[in-house]
């Protein structure tokens, strides 16, 4: 079974050193949008002290597979209704 392992990048590197097994690329996608998830709500208002995180998913040869990238922008509230 394929191993996959999931690196944080926010704003500094938290490389997964054990990883983890899954059948395939796609429930290895699942699990990543799963964790993205988690992260999200575990984080909650520090998000916006670095609002550009990612998440690197690499192979056990830690070829890059795929990548998800999160950000927020705050925008200056007017008050005003359109």
């Amino acid at each position: 079974m394929p191993r996959y392992f999931f690196h944080v990048v926010h704003p500094t590197s938290e490389p997964d050193g054990d990883g983890h097994d899954f059948p395939d690329i796609y429930a290895a996608q699942a699990a990543a949008v799963r964790l993205c998830g988690e992260i999200l709500r575990d984080i909650e208002g520090k998000f916006w002290d670095n609002p550009v995180w990612r998440l690197e998913v690499r192979s056990h040869e830690e070829r890059l597979l795929f990548t998800l990238t999160f950000t927020a922008e705050e925008h200056e509230a007017t008050g005003a209704r359109a």
